[in-house]
């Protein structure tokens, strides 16, 4: 499996465990909880090998990488009830293939206008998000 060591998704390190936890394994990549929750169920899916585009992934892999983000967002919608999902896939700073799943919920926080990638707002207690993890596992 390729591997970046100054990637955080690749090394699994600290710089990792500041921002988010993982939720589960999932069939091409990682789900995680992203740790500060102005969008509540905000989580990441990232690509288990290191990769940095879409159109380097073979046509079965991208298939299988779509369904774990289409799977992880219905699990969010499901567990959460935002009035929209955003998938956004950027990249220029942590260049391995990742996507934030972010639900928006109408007359909240930026909703209509393009998330903030860390507005350092909402942190939640360890019991907190056990909860939102649990909510996520089961739907799944």
């Amino acid at each position: 499996m390729a591997v970046d060591t100054n990637c955080f998704y690749c090394m699994k390190d600290e710089r990792l465990d500041n921002l988010m936890i993982e939720i589960c394994k999932l069939e091409a990549s990682t789900l995680f909880l992203f740790k500060e929750q102005t969008h509540k169920g905000r989580v990441i899916v990232a690509f288990d090998r290191h990769e940095t585009e879409l159109f380097n992934l073979k046509d079965e892999e991208l298939a299988v990488f779509m369904k774990d983000v289409s799977r992880a967002a219905g699990a969010v919608f499901k567990a959460f009830s935002p009035n929209k999902m955003n998938y956004c896939a950027y990249g220029d700073k942590m260049p391995h293939l990742h996507m934030h799943l972010v639900p928006k919920y109408e007359g909240k926080e930026m909703w209509g206008s393009t998330f903030e990638m860390n507005p350092g707002k909402v942190y939640l207690s360890e019991g907190e998000y056990s909860s939102m993890i649990e909510a996520i596992k089961s739907n799944l």
